[in-house]
């Protein structure tokens, strides 16, 4: 049975720490994948009702630019069927061979709209963007098999500092099984693998109250545990972004583009839900968010976690306390 969507009325919560180090409210960009409409229908009825410039970058893949709530790209997300994204891989694949093998692939490649970076007091601008994909007949993980289909957020991370990128990955490992409760995500997005948690190992050993390391060290801790970007936290791109040279010495070859921000992406996009919003995945994040701003909380909770003894589904009633306190 599919998930019932909540209505877009709730209010979208506000980090702590809502400023960078620059003094500006800081970013978030939003991922949705979907199918139904192709890149090109899509982008067309965004700027129809959004406004703004058409670009096509090829066959499958458009951006809108200056539209009322910013630019933003359309494409299908494959990135063999994008041939000038694809300087960096393994052999070529022809213009006109890929434009034919992406007609084809519509129909099975999800498309991914993704936003340009928003102050995040302007996020609930976004939910317009729902509105018009389902006016378009987009479709999203509830309504197929085998559609597993992703909402992921991009939140800038509020300074750029050892002690912030280890309370937000502590944060974030020890709330994953309440988030994961809440969500509750589609079971084929499990079967099929994307947003895999992180090992348990790993996170036994983030959680210790001493665990403040500098960021060579985290970076090390992070790639030896997690030398992959399926973790429903990918911190890969932050860390490239802080130090790429380390980050490449592991992973060569992986589609890693660095930039200052968490990449989450654990919630389903249930694009055809009417009235689903992306609040309330949103307001989960700034759950980590606030956890991670208080670091007496965060050494508690870290304590309590390495002497609790019983199964995630446990432990997410007990951190619930801390979520909603």
């Amino acid at each position: 049975m599919a998930q019932s969507a909540l209505p877009t009325s709730i209010d979208f919560a506000m980090p702590p720490i809502l400023h960078n180090e620059q003094g500006h409210v800081r970013t978030v960009g939003v991922e949705v994948e979907f199918v139904g409409p192709s890149a090109e229908r899509t982008v067309r009825a965004l700027q129809g009702a959004l406004g703004g410039e058409v670009l096509e970058e090829d066959p499958h893949a458009f951006a809108l630019r200056g539209s009322s709530i910013g630019d933003m790209t359309v494409e299908l997300d494959s990135r063999i069927l994008h041939p000038a994204k694809r300087k960096k891989v393994q052999g070529r694949v022809l213009p006109r061979i890929a434009a034919w093998f992406g007609f084809a692939a519509s129909y099975l490649v999800p498309c991914e709209l993704v936003s340009a970076p928003v102050p995040i007091d302007r996020l609930r601008e976004l939910d317009r963007v729902l509105d018009i994909l389902r006016e378009t007949g987009a479709k999203g993980t509830q309504d197929g098999p085998f559609y597993a289909f992703g909402l992921h957020f991009n939140p800038e991370i509020p300074r750029q500092d050892a002690a912030t990128v280890a309370a937000f990955m502590k944060s974030f490992a020890l709330l994953n099984p309440w988030l994961r409760r809440e969500v509750a995500p589609d079971p084929t997005r499990d079967l099929l693998g994307f947003a895999d948690p992180f090992p348990v190992e790993y996170i036994r050993r983030i959680a210790a109250p001493d665990y403040w390391p500098d960021i060579p060290r985290f970076i090390d801790d992070y790639l030896e545990a997690n030398p992959t970007r399926n973790r429903d936290l990918d911190l890969l791109p932050l860390l490239h972004h802080l130090d790429a040279a380390r980050v490449r010495a592991v992973l060569p070859n992986e589609k890693i583009n660095g930039r200052p921000t968490f990449h989450y992406r654990l919630p389903d996009a249930r694009v055809s839900d009417p009235g689903w919003s992306i609040a309330p995945d949103w307001n989960r994040w700034v759950a980590v968010e606030r956890l991670a701003a208080d670091r007496d909380r965060l050494d508690s909770v870290g304590a309590a976690y390495l002497s609790f003894e019983g199964e995630d589904k446990s432990w997410a009633n007990v951190v619930e306390q801390v979520v909603l306190s």
